[in-house]
């Protein structure tokens, strides 16, 4: 692949959003999906570690040392209360998380690829690393409800602009099994409120440094409408690029049918600062890896 040309690049541009058939082969995705399988049949989670994604009562711990580690979340309901398993883990599993593309040979080289390498020079990255990646499962007729947000919410930079997410439909994603839903242009119209600075209206951020581990938010949550939402149906093997200011959801699985998907973020490294409040922070046994070879 040759890289986005201009018109793509326009169209990334003006909607904060852009979808691209056919990007990786259904080879590629059938190899994605067998590591992950096998991922997941050999998984061996404590059961204080077995953390709902959804729930409040997450293990705060867990979800922030998985940054350097291929962790694992589930569905809202799927553990009895000694953190047991309901039903078999692979129809169990939220996603995993947070460094598969630096931990799997398969997840690296897709995260790596020449595909992604291409785009990202195309959009004008210099010296892009990856941050965090995740696998997503989107279950069927259980898979959650993931409320509209704009990643630099939760992966702040300084200045902001500097976030690129890849998603990868690793499943037909369709408005029925929990496709992608953005706002088009709404990383150029989101205003700040209660100080936060540039184009998000809330931050979360993570306890500060001696205190019990565990997030917050500072601002407000947005009310969005609904119609302003379009869906964005895309087939095995494409991509969806996202701006990390737009505005995007995803709603319930409500079919018979799951919608995995692989997704990453890559953070411009060049006169940009990764805000310390962030969650996920690199560390000495995994700094950002340098995304070009």
């Amino acid at each position: 692949m040759a890289g986005l040309n201009p018109e793509q690049v326009r169209k990334f541009q003006e909607d904060g959003f852009l979808v691209l058939e056919g990007v990786f082969s259904p080879e590629e995705c059938d190899g994605l999906q067998a590591r992950i399988a096998e991922i997941v049949a050999a998984m061996d989670i404590p059961p204080h570690c077995r953390t709902e994604f959804f729930s409040e009562k997450r293990n705060a711990e867990y979800f922030l040392n998985s940054g350097d580690k291929i962790s694992f979340f589930f569905e809202k309901d799927v553990l009895d209360e000694e953190g047991n398993l309901k039903i078999p883990r692979e129809k169990s599993i939220n996603k995993i998380g947070h460094a598969l593309h630096a931990h799997d040979p398969i997840f690296k080289k897709i995260t790596h690829s020449p595909q992604v390498q291409e785009i990202s020079r195309s959009l004008g990255y210099e010296e892009p690393v990856v941050v965090q990646s995740m696998y997503i499962f989107k279950q069927p007729h259980i898979g959650g409800e993931v409320r509209a947000h704009q990643d630099s919410t939760f992966l702040h930079t300084e200045p902001l602009g500097r976030l690129l997410g890849f998603w990868i439909a690793v499943e037909d994603a369709t408005p029925e099994n929990g496709c992608l839903f953005f706002i088009p242009g709404s990383h150029k119209t989101c205003r700040h409120s209660m100080g936060i600075a540039g184009g998000i209206s809330r931050r979360m951020v993570r306890s500060p440094p001696g205190s019990v581990p565990g997030t917050s938010f500072v601002g407000s949550r947005p009310v969005y409408d609904d119609n302003s939402f379009i869906a964005t149906p895309v087939r095995r093997g494409g991509l969806v690029l996202i701006h990390g200011e737009v505005v995007h959801k995803s709603e319930l699985n409500s079919s018979s049918r799951s919608r995995h998907a692989f997704t990453f973020h890559l953070m411009e490294s060049k006169d940009t600062i990764w805000s310390q409040d962030n969650w996920l922070q690199p560390t000495p046994e995994l700094p950002f890896p340098v995304l070009y070879d």
